[in-house]
Parts: structure tokens; sequence; C-alpha cells
């Protein structure tokens, strides 16, 4: 195996198979354990589409990702072609560019607007269509500027019009912008696309999503990253802790 990272990761020199569940798999574990770089590089082994950055063969934060997929041996009791790969920080530059897109169709429709106000109606029109077109079809996929919303109502916006049934969705800290009652609405979603036959493997820390039921959950702070019950997980118990007595926990702080 090569040197240098992501190779040098405890995680990646001790992993040797991960069986991933065909409903929801969940990687927990503290930052640097390596869940998001194995996440990132099973997206590369699996071809899947990258929501908000560029295409996965051509995004220079993946380099070193891209080398780990090239050593991942991938076996599938069923493959789908269908999903896609989400980083929670990538989600923003999506929405931007989507209306950086609509605008420009805008701006298309004006010019043919002045460039045709001497011809028919219907020549304009035709030149119009596939501005119209363009538009509608974000319109009707997202409802609207996703960057018009708040950042909670965004992502689930995103989830609905892009989870599809018998898609392979791996997402990376989905929980970031999601409000407590949010992430109960995004575990509905999942929910639903399961019982179509959708898979989802999830790295997160929170402990709402972690409850999801009949999930697998590996926990990366162990190497290898081993199979945990919701009961044992350290983010869990140190949350129920701080949430039955904060105040233990704020006194350490002053």
């Amino acid at each position: 195996m090569p040197n240098g990272f992501p190779f040098d990761v405890p995680l990646v020199r001790s992993l040797e198979t991960l069986e991933l569940s065909p409903g929801v798999t969940f990687f927990v574990g503290e930052n640097g354990s390596g869940k998001s770089t194995l996440l990132e590089a099973i997206a590369l082994a699996a071809e899947l589409p990258t929501i908000g950055s560029d295409e996965t063969r051509d995004d220079a934060t993946l380099a070193a990702q891209r080398a780990l997929a090239k050593h991942l041996k991938m076996t599938w009791t069923s493959r789908s072609r269908l999903g896609f790969f989400l980083r929670a920080e990538d989600f923003f530059g999506y929405a931007k560019r989507l209306s950086r897109m609509k605008a420009e169709m805008r701006e298309r429709i004006a010019e043919i607007e002045r460039e045709f106000e001497a011809r028919s109606d219907y020549a304009k029109g035709l030149a119009m269509l596939p501005a119209y077109t363009s538009l509608g079809a974000i319109d009707g996929q997202y409802g609207g500027d996703l960057d018009g919303r708040s950042h909670g109502q965004s992502f689930l916006t995103l989830f609905q019009a892009r989870f599809v049934p018998g898609g392979l969705h791996l997402l990376d800290e989905p929980e970031a912008p999601l409000s407590p009652q949010s992430q109960l609405a995004l575990m509905l979603l999942i929910q639903e696309m399961i019982a179509r036959d959708g898979q989802f493997v999830i790295a997160t820390h929170s402990p709402i999503l972690l409850a999801f039921p009949g999930a697998t959950i590996y926990t990366f702070d162990r190497t290898p990253p081993q199979r945990v019950a919701f009961e044992d997980i350290e983010h869990v118990n140190l949350t129920r802790a701080f949430l039955n007595d904060p105040q233990s926990f704020l006194r350490r702080l002053t």
C-alpha cells in the first residue's frame, strides 16, 4: 500500500472488509477518524456523481481519495448506477450555481426579446424555448431558488428532488444545516426511499439520525471500524449525559 495520506490513516491501514446494509449504514466517530475519507473513496469507486462540487473525476479536493478508491474492491448484491454523493460543505456552492444558471437563462430571454423585436411572436417563442425549458426544469425539480430559503429548507428540498428509488446515496454530515425537526423530516424521506429499494451510507455525528430503526452503525473510533449498537455509541451517551445534567459539564468551563 502506498505511503502518505490517506494510506497512513489507521482506519485505512486496518480495513479489510466492510459490509454495507441494504438499508442505512452509518459511519460515526471523531473528526479525523477517517469516516469521511472512506465515504468519499466509496463514492469514487462506485462512480457516483457529486452534488455541489466538480465531477468526481476532476475534483482536485478528492485527489487523495481517488487514489484510495483504486485500492477498494467493491462487490455488489445488486449494482445501481443511480444516486449521488453529497458533502454538506459543497451544497451552498451548488445552490448558488443553480441561481447563476437561472439568471443566465433570464438574461438570454431578455436578449432574444430585443433581438427579435421586429420578428413574429412565433419566431421569438421558438428562440426563447430552450431558455424557458431550462428554467422550467430547474423550478420543476427544486421549486424555486434553493439559496432563497433557509439552509435546512434548501437541504430538504434537494433531498426530495434528488433521492431516487433504487439509488445509492452517500451523505457526509447531512445534519449540519438541519434543526432537530428537519433531521426527523430527513429520516422520513430516507425511510420512504428504503421502501423503494434505496440505499444510504451516511457519515454523521447526529444522535437523532443514528437512531434510525434497523440501521447498521460502524464506529470509526475503533480500529478497524466495528459494528456498534445505538445505545453504545459514545456520541449518544455523551449527548444523553449532557442533557440529563448540563450544569455538571458547564461547571468545567469556568
